[in-house]
């Protein structure tokens, strides 16, 4: 069964992604004049005007539809069982695979768009309960369908082979190479069955972290800039860090960090009981270690992993030339940990309206030709966007739909800098959905996460170079410079110190090491020590800072930023310098979804990530940046 990925954005101060997908029918055009809720009030979902909202009747017309759909998958699941026990014969497996496709495109249907009514107000019951409605029947499909690789591969390896070069499979030979490929690690049927049976368990360090995380952990009171006493949380602590009061800051930054330090053996537990579970998993699937298993799906070899960390290592000079122009900009005696989000430009602010902002886009897009801004017109056009907040509307930003109709655009649009890039990023994820969806078959489209921040990441890089060869203002300019080397900062150098701290921490318990809060403190710390430089004060505080990282749950995941951003500035160098023939290699690559290995589409378009080269075309991108700061600091 397809997997049907959330596609999100938003970096927080953790480094985790708040952020996880084909014509219109119509062209319904936004009106001049629109009404919009006053700065202070935010509208009811029955209240936002039509044309910012997205158009889910091109998914399903209403809820009679919805059901409709909803009954007939319920159907096809009863054929599916009929497959079982026969499935060593080509015909059999060739129309199982397609009842499968079959079950799985209109299960992503239903489960996107009920998932989407429940994103425009939480808390309307209807749409809680079609959501509920939609996991459940997912859950029953995924079921239903789990027996299709076992089985096959079940068969011996000349059995496999005569599949492989069977003329009825011929359009299956990619998903059962792949299945082949995946032999040596699936294990017998009483055996998987066991694995299955502690799946549940194997989410409890997940789980009790989340608890503890979201729920439980209670953070003291810290005086605001208007020294008005005020509760600290997770949502609250980046607008601390972002405070020009450096007292705010330092206060915030301490009291987090104490927080998680009265807490910190529950905790550390919690993520060595983690790392413990997957070395288990890597022995029993028979993996030469966990770093390797988590590569695997995506035929990822070690080297694209520890090529990050080298490369990344070698470039630390400038990371410590900008930590010393930071403590300049800043006119202070010692550069802390917690003045790494303070802003640089004086009193400066962009106001961008979301019309503004779409103009401003589709021009910094023009470098990719007309075909793509023919598409992303449309999107603006004819309602692939749900633009602004309503009440009860998810928060963050995200790019999601199904196979056969358009993709869609969440956001929660304010009228700043920030959104418009949020804009380009996610009509970046829409835009490689739309034309991936449009050139591949289903099986074959759908993007891995290894792939899918790249098309984001190069939207907004051509839309900064837009705004930086377009500005006059210094302020302006540094203000811009700022942001985009703080992107660089938290998505490459700060996302693989995280990877980084994950290979150690497992590297050393697979040496059978253990890994008390204290030596997970000790690593942590001495990273930051490395990464930052000697212009840094790297506080003591810091090294608890491991303990709030949800990402070190979904192990050995952190580093596709970074090489996601670092692909990304690669193609965004070689369109800007190559022109027509680098585009035309970068459409190949938004048009190959899910076709061949992730390295593969990669390597076709221009970017071999299997070797460093990518990451230090991003790293000269980064030294011209700083540069220009340099010259503007002067």
């Amino acid at each position: 069964m397809r997997f049907f990925p959330l596609i999100m954005t938003g970096m927080l101060l953790t480094g985790t992604v708040l952020s996880t997908p084909i014509a219109a029918e119509g062209h319904s055009k936004p009106s001049k004049i629109t009404r919009r809720a006053p700065m202070n009030q935010v509208l009811k979902r029955n209240d936002v005007p039509v044309e910012h909202s997205w158009k889910l009747e091109d998914l399903f017309a209403d809820q009679k539809a919805w059901d409709k759909e909803y009954q007939e998958v319920k159907e096809a699941l009863q054929k599916v069982a009929a497959f079982q026990g026969k499935l060593h014969n080509p015909t059999a497996i060739k129309q199982c695979f397609e009842l499968e496709d079959s079950i799985s495109l209109h299960m992503e249907r239903l489960y996107v768009y009920a998932n989407m009514k429940h994103h425009e107000d939480t808390a309307e019951p209807t749409y809680q309960a079609l959501s509920d409605k939609a996991k459940k029947l997912s859950v029953e499909s995924g079921e239903a369908l789990s027996f299709i690789s076992p089985e096959i591969l079940s068969l011996s390896d000349d059995e496999l082979t005569k599949l492989l070069n069977h003329p009825e499979l011929q359009f299956y030979k990619r998903t059962l190479e792949e299945m082949i490929r995946e032999k040596q690690h699936i294990l017998s049927k009483a055996e998987e069955a066991l694995l299955a049976q502690v799946g549940n368990l194997s989410q409890a360090p997940s789980t009790i972290f989340s608890m503890l995380n979201n729920a439980d952990l209670k953070f003291p009171k810290v005086k605001n800039e208007k020294g008005e006493e005020v509760e600290l949380t997770q949502g609250r602590y980046i607008q601390f860090l972002e405070s020009r009061n450096r007292e705010v800051r330092k206060e915030a930054f301490q009291a987090m960090y104490a927080t998680y330090g009265k807490n910190k053996n529950t905790i550390g537990a919690t993520l060595a009981a983690n790392i413990t579970k997957n070395i288990f998993y890597a022995k029993v699937r028979k993996y030469p270690s966990a770093l390797e298993m988590s590569l695997y799906g995506d035929n990822i070899k070690k080297e694209v992993y520890t090529n990050l960390i080298d490369t990344i290592h070698e470039s630390l000079p400038l990371m410590h030339r900008y930590m010393e122009l930071r403590k300049k900009l800043l006119k202070v005696d010692e550069l802390h940990m917690y003045d790494l989000f303070a802003p640089l430009v004086d009193e400066y602010k962009m106001d961008i309206t979301y019309e503004q902002a779409k103009e401003t886009v589709k021009e910094s897009l023009k470098p990719l030709g007309q075909d793509y801004l023919n598409i992303l017109q449309e999107g603006f056009n004819n309602r692939w966007i749900d633009v602004y907040e309503n009440e009860g509307k998810r928060n963050g930003a995200y790019s999601w739909g199904a196979y056969g109709t358009h993709p869609y655009v969440l956001l929660n649009h304010k009228d700043n800098l920030n959104s418009m890039f949020t804009l380009t990023h996610e009509m970046g994820h829409a835009i490689h959905s739309y034309l991936s969806d449009e050139t591949q078959a289903y099986r074959f489209a759908q993007y891995t996460i290894f792939l899918a921040e790249v098309a984001s990441t190069l939207n907004e890089a051509l839309l900064m170079d837009y705004m930086l060869k377009k500005s006059t203002d210094p302020k302006e300019k540094m203000y811009l410079l700022t942001y985009y080397m703080d992107q660089f900062r938290t998505t490459v150098f700060r996302q693989t110190m995280f990877a980084e701290f994950e290979k150690i921490t497992h590297e050393r318990a697979e040496q059978g090491d253990s890994l008390t809060p204290q030596e997970l403190s000790k690593i942590y710390y001495d990273l930051n020590l490395q990464y930052y430089g000697k212009d840094m004060v790297v506080d003591k505080d810091i090294e608890m800072e491991w303990a709030r990282i949800p990402h070190f749950y979904n192990s050995f995941y952190v580093y596709k930023y970074a090489t996601g951003f670092s692909a990304a500035t690669s193609f965004s160098k070689q369109i800007l310098e190559e022109g027509q023939p680098a585009v035309d290699r970068y459409l190949g690559f938004l048009k190959s979804g899910g076709s061949d290995y992730s390295i593969n589409i990669l390597k076709r378009a221009g970017v071999d990530m299997s070797s460093p080269e990518p990451i230090k075309q991003a790293m000269d991108v980064f030294k011209d940046l700083l540069e220009q700061m340099e010259k503007l600091a002067k």
